[in-house]
C-alpha cells in the first residue's frame, strides 16, 4: 500500500514550488568517465536549505496547519537538514520551532537552523538519544512533535523523485542515501506510482549499518552506535514503516566506508565542482564501488545535500578522512 496517491503527490508540487524551485539533474561527463556509466545527478544540494528535506518540511507543516489550525509551535530532533526544513517551514507558517540536537553537532548546521528561526536545545550523545528528549519535551509542553518519518514528509520529498523520473526517462538504477528513510521511500513510492521498473539502491555508511542489517534480516536491527562523519546517515535505531517499504521496494542496500565517502566527495568536487556533505556523496561512493556491475547502464545519483562544516570539508579536500 502506498503512502499517498499520484494525485496527492501532484498536489504537493505547488506547495513545494512556492519555496523550492525545481532542482536540476545534470549528466556530468567526467563522472561518466569515472564510473563507466551514463550518470545523472539530482542536485538536491541546490535547495534553499542546501538539502532535499526542505520539501518534506513544507508539506508536513502545511498539512499540520490544516489538521490543527490552533497549533502554535513544533518540536523535532535532527542532525541538521531535517531541522532546517522544519525551522524554515514553521517560520513561513507563523509557528515557533524548537529543535533538539545532540552534543557535537555541526556548528554551521546549527547556525543555519537558528537563522531560519529555530530555538536549539543541545542534549544527548547522538541523534537517537536526542530524539527521545525532544518527544518528551513536546508532550510536557503541549507542542506538536514532528517525527523523522511521516507520510507527509515523504510526500514532500517525493517531489524530487517526480522531477527526476519525468526529466530523465528509462533509468536503470537510482542510488540514494538512507538516514531515517524519507528519501528512499519517496523514490520507491514515486517509481511505483508511475509504473516504472527502475531499481532503487539504498546506501548506508559501514559504521551506521542499522538499515542495511534490517533490510538483510527483514526485521528491525538496532545498533549500539552510528559513528560516521556522514551525519545524515547516522541512524542506529531504524523505524518500522520505512524499513517495511525499503524491504518491499529496494533492490539492495550498499554499505560504503568512511574512506569511500570521502573519495566520492572529492570526486564530486573534481568532476562537477559541487560541494557535498558526507551523506550527499554516498550515492556516488556506492556507484564507484559497483562500477563493474553497473558498466554501461543509465544511472541517477541523489546528491541529497551539501551542508558540511568548512573545517571538515577542507580536511576531505586535503585527502584525509574525517574522524568521529
Amino acid at each position: 500500500m502506498s503512502l499517498f496517491t499520484l494525485a496527492e503527490l501532484e498536489a504537493a508540487v505547488p506547495l513545494v514550488r512556492a519555496v523550492v524551485p525545481e532542482t536540476p539533474q545534470h549528466a556530468w561527463p567526467l563522472l561518466a568517465k569515472r564510473t563507466g556509466t551514463e550518470v545523472w545527478v539530482k542536485h538536491e544540494n541546490h535547495t534553499p536549505t542546501g538539502a532535499f528535506k526542505v520539501r518534506g518540511g513544507v508539506v508536513y507543516v502545511g498539512a499540520l496547519k490544516q489538521r490543527q489550525p490552533g497549533v502554535t509551535g513544533v518540536v523535532t530532533a535532527t542532525r541538521g537538514n531535517h531541522g532546517q526544513s522544519i525551522a524554515l517551514a514553521a517560520s513561513k507558517a507563523g509557528l515557533g520551532s524548537t529543535i533538539f540536537i545532540p552534543h557535537g553537532n555541526s556548528r554551521e548546521k546549527n547556525a543555519a537552523m537558528r537563522a531560519f528561526g529555530a530555538e536549539l536545545v543541545i542534549v544527548g550523545a547522538d541523534f537517537d538519544e536526542c530524539r527521545q528528549h525532544a518527544a518528551s519535551y513536546a508532550t510536557e509542553r503541549g507542542l506538536h512533535f514532528v517525527p523523522s518519518f511521516h507520510a507527509d514528509l515523504v510526500r514532500g520529498v517525493a517531489t524530487y523523485a517526480l522531477e527526476l523520473f519525468r526529466a530523465v526517462p528509462n533509468l536503470d538504477t537510482v542510488y540514494v542515501p538512507i538516514g531515517m528513510g524519507s528519501g528512499i521511500c519517496g523514490l520507491i513510492s514515486t517509481r511505483d506510482l508511475l509504473g516504472l521498473s527502475t531499481k532503487i539502491v539504498g546506501v548506508v555508511a559501514e559504521r551506521a549499518p542499522a538499515v542495511a542489517l534490517s533490510f538483510e534480516q527483514r526485521t528491525l536491527v538496532p545498533t549500539n552506535s552510528a559513528a560516521t562523519f556522514a551525519d545524515g546517515m547516522a541512524c542506529r535505531e531504524p523505524v518500522a514503516e520505512p524499513i517495511e517499504i525499503i524491504c518491499r521496494g529496494a533492490d539492495r542496500v550498499v554499505r560504503v566506508s568512511e574512506d569511500e565517502i570521502a573519495d566520492a566527495m572529492r570526486a564530486y568536487y573534481e568532476d562537477t565542482h559541487n560541494l557535498t556533505e558526507g551523506a550527499g556523496a554516498a550515492a556516488l561512493a556506492a556507484l564507484m564501488q559497483e562500477r563493474d556491475r553497473m558498466a554501461g547502464k543509465r544511472v541517477a545519483l541523489v546528491l541529497s545535500g551539501g551542508n558540511i562544516d568548512r573545517e571538515m570539508y577542507a580536511e576531505v579536500l586535503a585527502g584525509r578522512t574525517p574522524k568521529v
